[in-house]
């Protein structure tokens, strides 16, 4: 299962296309820091003047071809602190977008588990629906020959022929499953399963007890932390509002040079440096409806991180007691098969002996049929419950479980992206 999951880490869409969002809220931080850079901007400008009249008694006809090029620089120096809480709230969507990635990989990892043992359990349910298919060819053989000799009635063939159609039925229903279950584990993992090994439950990483799961889910799940960020993002966004009613001071220069601008080949330079402050002093209440906007949205995501709370505490009892549940559906399955054994094999001594009817032999058979089939299930839910559990209390990760695989670092991609002033290529080089 360890190298299963590991290539659904690797190559899964749905991971990656999350990866690829994370990267680009990791954009956000840069955006928010140009605030503090300078805006340069390049200035050109050409065409035609023509001009005619009288001037102190004298005709005047001339024409001109004005132009200049130029440069202005902006920069602000005072914003009401916009800028600086861009930028903090730009962190804080980039940490609750790993949490959402860190989420996204556990749900990735669970379904690649589900995928391995729904195989598992499909393949060994059909091997038994097979073999059973093959016990009853052989049964209705004996029937039909016993028929012959006159120990049993064409009732007796009968029951055998119509259990034999049945088991051919279920051979389909279970190859039908087993192919469903083979869909779904390409789309998770990514190729066609091949020889799969025996799949084992995760206890070593299940707490010891359904409150010190809890208490870890609380702390640790990622869906909780992905909340609290948008909670100081909603917070801060609330000062953002709040620094539009604040003065701005900005500093502007240019320095333009003009050609022929009052008559054909003059030259002029001129150079401006001009520091402006801006009040704002009634806009009509929009500022004033978006602050208080943005405090309700600020309220609303609190309420959400506590209604997350609850779910993630649901989520890890609910899965706890899958667990404990699944646990002692073994153990029972365990003994139900065992007895269901020997009770087939007694049944089939005192036939022979004529205690026991043709319908008794194939009521037994398939008595033990299902009770192989329920412990089958029930070891697939076994495992699955633990994976459960660990996916609840937000620690279903790669690095966890100890796959072989480079551990994605998104990291890596923020530190390379965030203090970039130029350039459009991507680190990847896209």
């Amino acid at each position: 299962m360890s190298s299963a999951l590991a290539r659904a880490y690797s190559g899964n869409p749905t991971l990656d296309a999350q990866r690829a969002s994370v990267r680009a809220v990791d954009e956000n931080v840069p955006r928010a820091l140009s605030g503090f850079r300078p805006s340069i901007t390049g200035l050109a400008n050409t065409g035609f003047s023509r001009t005619e009249g009288v001037l102190q008694g004298q005709n005047i006809s001339r024409s001109t071809n004005p132009s200049s090029v130029g440069l202005q620089i902006s920069q602000n120096l005072f914003n009401g602190f916009r800028t600086e809480n861009s930028t903090r709230q730009a962190e804080t969507q980039v940490f609750g977008a790993r949490e959402g990635l860190r989420n996204v990989e556990q749900n990735t990892l669970f379904s690649g588990a589900q995928a391995y043992m729904n195989v598992l359990r499909d393949t060994a349910i059909l091997n038994l629906q097979r073999n059973n298919v093959e016990v009853l060819e052989e049964q209705l053989s004996q029937t039909r020959t016993r028929f012959q000799v006159g120990e049993v009635t064409r009732t007796d063939v009968a029951q055998a022929e119509s259990r034999l159609a049945a088991a051919r039925s279920q051979v389909s229903t279970a190859e039908s499953n087993l192919q469903t279950s083979i869909a779904t584990y390409r789309q998770i993992i990514g190729v066609e399963p091949r020889q799969l090994a025996q799949g084992s439950p995760v206890d070593r990483l299940v707490p010891r007890t359904v409150t010190a799961a809890v208490q870890i889910g609380l702390e640790e799940h990622p869906a909780i932390i992905s909340a609290l960020h948008a909670v100081d993002a909603a917070e801060l966004q609330v000062k953002i509002v709040e620094g539009e009613l604040a003065p701005s001071v900005g500093l502007t220069g240019s320095l333009a040079q003009g050609f022929n601008s009052t008559i054909q080949n003059d030259s002029s330079l001129s150079a401006s440096v001009v520091a402006q402050i801006t009040v704002p002093i009634y806009q009509g209440g929009e500022v004033y409806a978006r602050v208080r906007q943005s405090k309700e949205t600020a309220g609303q995501r609190r309420i959400e991180a506590e209604a997350t709370r609850d779910q993630v505490r649901a989520a890890v009892i609910s899965a706890w007691g899958s667990l404990e549940a699944s646990k002692a559906t073994v153990r029972a399955a365990q003994a139900q098969v065992q007895a269901a054994e020997i009770a087939l094999t007694g049944v089939r001594e005192e036939s022979r002996v004529g205690q026991r009817t043709t319908l008794d032999i194939l009521n037994q058979q398939q008595e033990l049929l299902t009770a192989r089939v329920n412990l089958i299930t029930a070891q697939r839910d076994r495992v699955v419950a633990s994976y459960a559990v660990v996916q609840a209390i937000g620690r279903l990760t790669a690095k966890s479980l100890g796959l072989g695989v480079e551990i994605y670092s998104a990291k890596l991609h923020f530190d390379q992206v965030k203090d970039l002033p130029w350039g459009v290529r991507t680190p990847d080089g896209r």
